[in-house]
């Protein structure tokens, strides 16, 4: 399996952009497992935070499984827009505004949901990985495309911090038909924007902090706190 290293530092996408080629062409077929996350982050010269973001979107493709402690598995060579969970009405989400509303309640709801949850149930190597995160993102305050990544990788390795699948997959659903939505107004206006960054920074410090001491109350306060935030922004432009 023939990997090229990457150009950009951290680049999830070009992994994905890499792996999904190997499947449509064929070079990957269904039933065939991947290298294990930490052989194909050798072989890309990153982080396994940034293979396994890659991965997490190849699934929310439809492309591949990801099994506990088990590696991946591809399951499909056709990509989809959906992950498992059936959601056909957000295809039209830039065209919808009603619905781009239901969205961003539901992700609030499912997010402080998550943070709650994440602070009682969180092992170490979950704190290590936001730990490590939380670095990524001071040093990415002011750089749209860096701050973009490491903001979605903090709310997916929290999901994941859940060590709920459900909760998970419902997340990937929600978070990947959000993103594709507001992507745009979410570079321009939240990560090149210094004094919003480094706001978007400090919110993010306060959910991990709660997270860190066990505090689920408090984890729920601010991730509330933050998403408020980040919608009273995003309102003026849908």
């Amino acid at each position: 399996m023939e990997m090229t290293r990457l150009t950009k530092r951290n680049h999830y996408e070009e992994i994905k952009d890499q792996l999904l080629r190997m499947i449509v062409d064929g070079k990957l077929k269904v039933g065939d497992k991947l290298p294990s996350t930490k052989e194909m982050s050798e072989s890309f010269g990153v982080g396994r935070s940034t293979t396994r973001e890659a991965l997490s979107a190849l699934k929310a493709m439809g492309l591949i499984e990801i099994r506990q402690g088990g590696g991946c598995r591809v399951i499909n060579n056709a990509p989809t827009s959906t992950t498992d969970i059936s959601l056909p009405e957000l295809d039209s989400l830039r065209m919808n505004r009603s619905t781009l509303l239901e969205l961003l309640e539901a992700r609030q709801s499912l997010e402080v949901s998550n943070a709650a949850i994440a602070a009682t149930k969180r092992t170490d190597q979950d704190l290590a990985e936001f730990a490590a995160l939380i670095q990524e993102m001071e040093g990415s305050v002011g750089h749209d495309l860096e701050g973009e990544r490491t903001d979605l990788l903090f709310h997916l390795t929290l999901a994941r911090a859940t060590h709920n699948s459900i909760m998970l997959r419902l997340f990937e659903s929600i978070a990947n038909q959000l993103e594709t939505a507001i992507r745009e107004i979410r570079r321009v206006e939240l990560y090149s924007n210094q004094r919003v960054a480094e706001q978007l920074y400090r919110e993010h410090l306060a959910i991990y902090e709660a997270v860190r001491n066990r505090d689920s109350e408090l984890a729920a306060q601010t991730m509330k706190q933050h998403l408020q935030h980040v919608e009273n922004i995003l309102m003026k432009y849908i």
